[in-house]
């Protein structure tokens, strides 16, 4: 039986490691591992996952707490290496662009351990992103590439990337979405937006920070805005004294929790990737509050705004996306089944 070693560490990991245990679990043949790094470890961003999404406990918990990226890569590193020796799998699986995501694939090409990386091939060609690197080195030095759209897949290929390491397997948040949004609970009542705000690119900077949180203020002047704080940007409002007069702040919110805001909610401010995604799942407008975003089919069809952090443009686009009729025909990220295609793919693991 060949063994499989996933490594997770933040939330939207916590997701993907979810439909792809459940899919080496139908498909039988396997034995999987699962190492946390900690990378997310309270309540409200890491246990509640487990919980939500029946994960089964984590093999192996590091217990690498948040810190500056050098530290806490190279922390991961030495206890994801330590874990590989001890465990000695047939392939390592990494999920996304995070820190954990880096640690992991550095550590198992250098004990000689071949890598799969899930959702790969996504470029914001912002190198100052921190994620922007650890995909691309996650996507270099990765066996087995599975890319989530076709878009993914011609990035790989314009790097010079061998085509017989990639495989367009459709995206995986897109399988969790159909599995779990019968579990989430009832959307809340009422007219209302749902806002998240976590990159450092934002939260690290006082002044993209409140232009991002003085327009969501004006948007609830018209409409309800709910906003699940990242504990590091209540942090950085604190610090910062920035204060908010309409948002609705609450704490972080499971998974399934999430899905519920989403799909009653009239339209989604983000920065996060997943979330996009998840907007348009479920059939929500969505205004990015980055410069840049990797889910460029998103653009093209029209569901998402990127409006960059000043406060005119934030509005400006809520105003333009407000009542739009979405599109629910297209299939940009494949038919619900990335999980199962990850698992064939993986049967030829040596």
């Amino acid at each position: 039986m060949k063994k499989l070693l996933s490594v997770v560490g933040a939330r939207p990991q916590f997701v993907k490691a979810a439909v792809v245990s459940r899919a080496i679990a139908r498909a039988g043949g396997f034995e999987h591992r699962l190492v946390h790094t900690g990378q997310h470890y309270d309540e409200n961003m890491s246990d509640i996952f487990f919980r939500e999404l029946e994960i089964a406990r984590p093999d192996h918990a590091l217990g690498v707490r948040s810190s500056s990226h050098g530290e806490m890569t190279g922390l991961m590193l030495a206890g994801i290496e330590k874990v590989l020796v001890a465990e000695k799998p047939d392939a390592v699986i990494v999920y996304g662009d995070t820190n954990s995501t880096l640690a992991a694939a550095l550590a198992a090409v250098k004990l000689h351990l071949p890598v799969a990386h899930v959702e790969a091939g996504l470029r914001s060609f912002n190198l100052r992103m921190p994620e922007e690197v650890n995909r691309i080195v996650a996507d270099r030095v990765s066996h087995w590439l599975f890319c989530p759209t076709a878009t993914a897949e011609a990035n790989l290929l314009k790097e010079g990337v061998d085509r017989s390491r990639i495989h367009t397997v459709g995206d995986v948040m897109y399988d969790a979405v159909l599995h779990y949004l019968k579990k989430s609970p009832s959307s809340r009542v009422g007219r209302y937006c749902v806002a998240t705000v976590h990159r450092a690119e934002n939260t690290d900077d006082a002044q993209r920070l409140g232009s991002i949180l003085a327009a969501l203020d004006q948007v609830a002047d018209s409409v309800p805005v709910v906003l699940p704080l990242h504990p590091r940007t209540r942090a950085r409002m604190n610090d910062s004294g920035i204060r908010t007069k309409k948002i609705e702040i609450v704490d972080p919110v499971g998974y399934l929790e999430m899905l519920a805001l989403v799909r009653g909610a009239e339209a989604v401010f983000t920065d996060s990737g997943g979330l996009q995604k998840e907007a348009f799942f479920l059939g929500r407008p969505c205004i990015t509050l980055r410069d840049e975003t990797e889910w460029v089919e998103l653009v093209d069809l029209g569901v998402n705004v990127v409006a960059g952090t000043e406060a005119q443009a934030i509005v400006g686009a809520w105003r333009a996306l407000a009542g739009r009729k979405l599109d629910g025909s297209a299939r940009p990220y494949g038919s619900g089944d990335a999980g199962g295609a990850i698992v064939a793919a993986l049967r030829g693991v040596e």
